[in-house]
């Protein structure tokens, strides 16, 4: 039996967004997932994440910025953001006394949640996970701005897709691998930044998200 509760939580005094939450009986583990800059948490790609990790019996706590809750298409800056992160901790583990937390999130929400960590421990996050990790703008390959990860001293998942604009590949297996051992990543051939696969793939794009969760659903039971 699954558990689906919709809530709303406190930024900032006077400031509120919505979250969502899926529990499945018996989940140990819970990821505090955020969206990306394009799409807010009801979005499919969103939703599948959360449906598809509450089959493999993990929960999920997704939510919305405070730019995609007041309908804006302007993210909010870096310390609204993190704010945002840390309030969304802070209310999946108010909902789910006792079950371990692990956090990340799509692209922007991942990279938002990751930042949040560098810059002062999340409570009781036992791990981030970025799907699609934004490592540079579209056509300007770069390692600068995945900086703030080396201050992440947490255990690390990145799923990405070898055709992203956003992730050169070799450049994400570079950063990868200068974190040290307790970074994983996870390449999907031939996938983009949404984890779509051209039809010539001979792969469908249900399959490929098969995949994303499985790696994903192992890997957070691993960390708690």
């Amino acid at each position: 039996m699954n558990e689906f509760r919709a809530v709303s939580f406190e930024v900032s005094p006077g400031r509120s967004v919505s979250g969502r939450l899926m529990h499945p009986d018996g989940a140990r583990a819970c990821l505090v997932l955020a969206h990306g800059a394009g799409a807010g948490m009801d979005h499919p790609s969103v939703a599948l994440v959360a449906s598809g990790l509450s089959d493999r019996g993990i929960a999920t706590f997704r939510y919305q910025f405070p730019f995609m809750q007041a309908g804006s298409k302007r993210p909010d800056s870096p310390p609204l953001a993190h704010a945002t992160v840390r309030a969304a901790v802070t209310e999946a583990a108010r909902l789910l006394p006792g079950v371990a937390l692990v956090a990340g999130g799509r692209s922007f929400g991942g990279r938002m949640t990751a930042q949040a960590q560098a810059l002062e421990p999340l409570p009781n996050v036992r791990g981030l996970a970025f799907l699609a990790f934004p490592l540079h703008p579209a056509g300007r390959p770069s390692t600068e701005r995945p900086t703030h990860l080396a201050d992440v001293d947490l255990p690390l998942l990145f799923l990405q897709g070898t055709n992203d604009a956003l992730a050169e590949v070799s450049l994400i297996r570079s950063v990868v691998a200068d974190l040290g051992p307790g970074a994983t990543l996870h390449t999907v051939d031939g996938a983009d930044h949404a984890f779509h696969v051209p039809a010539r793939s001979g792969r469908k794009d249900v399959e490929v998200m098969a995949e994303v969760l499985d790696v994903l659903a192992r890997w957070v039971r691993r960390v708690v």
